[in-house]
């Protein structure tokens, strides 16, 4: 039996969870800001860990044999790339990834190389560790959101620099890098001899006809300059499961992660290897579904949006809205959505705070209900 959309369209009441999500705001205000779907687990996870825990106990548990297969799989069917199981790093979380492989492969002073507006943690993790952030704008080319190649080559270029943090697809733009763009960026990383941290958590989520292409599997020498980190969280909403995995080809560079990384950063729980591993081997039927549903929802709030003074380019990815709103000259935009009864994510935490973020992963009601909110505070207010 296949997957139908009105798996999607179910409202779950997350209120009394202890929801990250819908405890941020008043019950009057809709939370559409972190990246957290509001959709059911598919049932392959929910029956593997159901399947777990009628074990009844719940020891320390070592990588299962079978999830190391299934991301090999995964990575081979969908971005034929071929690594090898002793190259993975298994991890609780991506983000502790991103700021423990700053502090390992650059020094207090050094330079982090970082195109945005970005996912916040590519730039907290140089900031908090004393490193020189060097920023380069993100500019709209022809609809999608890429790096200004001229500041890229400045700031590679900068004695200072040790590596480079890339968001492949890019998080908040949407832009999926083509093969041709990727080989551009990888040729300053190769000229400057430059380290590439090329977080690819939303590369399951591709909304277009598009291929993801990891940094690492462009050529030989990418493999062996590039820490990929990737996860099922944002794909399969296991986000609090904990569970993120590394691709560190590079001997000398996996050996001196892992040194870094021991007694600090712990191993995935075992719930989070479970489901990471149903995920992997017998939740595509349930992706396919979604990806036809959130590409759904992104196209009804791009028509919607157009109807407004409000800009969004053209989402190639992600489930993540990413909203000019610098036409309605506001002293601040986010309040303006968060007293309209939408709660998004600050573009300012991002780099521009002429931006908002905004999460469609939801039962396309929710979104119909957060469209119709923005438009009527935008015609209360006489920008309609």
């Amino acid at each position: 039996m296949g997957v139908s959309s009105s798996t999607f369209d179910t409202v779950i009441d997350r209120t009394n969870t202890c929801s990250d999500k819908w405890s941020k705001y008043p019950k009057t205000v809709l939370p559409m800001w972190v990246a957290d779907m509001d959709f059911d687990s598919p049932e392959c996870i929910k029956s593997s860990i159901n399947q777990r825990l009628d074990e009844g106990v719940y020891g320390y548990t070592h990588i299962p044999k079978a999830l190391e297969k299934a991301i090999q799989s995964h990575l081979s069917h969908r971005y034929h790339w071929q690594i090898s199981a002793s190259h993975l790093v298994h991890l609780p979380g991506l983000v502790c990834a991103l700021h423990l492989s700053v502090q390992v492969f650059s020094k207090e002073g050094e330079g982090v190389v970082v195109p945005g507006p970005v996912y916040y943690h590519l730039t907290k993790a140089p900031q908090w560790s004393g490193r020189d952030l060097l920023h380069v704008d993100m500019c709209n080319q022809d609809g999608r959101w890429v790096p200004d190649m001229t500041q890229l080559e400045v700031a590679c270029a900068n004695p200072k620099s040790k590596m480079i943090l890339l968001c492949n697809p890019h998080n908040p733009g949407g832009t999926v890098y083509t093969k041709s763009e990727l080989l551009s960026i990888h040729a300053l990383a190769e000229k400057y001899d430059l380290l590439v941290v090329s977080d690819e958590i939303h590369c399951d989520l591709i909304l277009d006809d598009l291929p993801h292409v990891p940094f690492a599997s462009l050529n030989k020498d990418a493999a062996n300059r590039t820490i990929t980190l990737m996860a099922p969280s944002k794909t399969f909403n296991i986000a609090g499961l904990g569970y993120a995995f590394a691709v560190i080809e590079s001997t000398e560079l996996r050996n001196a992660f892992n040194k870094e990384r021991a007694g600090l950063i712990p191993s995935p729980n075992m719930l989070g290897l479970t489901a990471a591993t149903a995920a992997y081997e017998e939740g595509q039927e349930w992706h396919k579904a979604l990806l036809i549903y959130l590409k759904g929802n992104r196209d009804l709030l791009a028509q919607r949006l157009a109807k407004t003074p409000l800009k969004m380019l053209h989402l190639e990815a992600t489930y993540l809205a990413w909203i000019d709103v610098s036409a309605l000259a506001l002293d601040d935009p986010y309040q303006f959505f968060v007293d309209a009864g939408v709660g998004v994510s600050n573009g300012k935490d991002f780099g521009n705070p002429n931006y908002v973020r905004l999460n469609f992963g939801c039962p396309q009601s929710i979104l119909n209900q957060a469209i119709a909110r923005i438009e009527e505070a935008l015609i209360t207010h006489k920008f309609m």
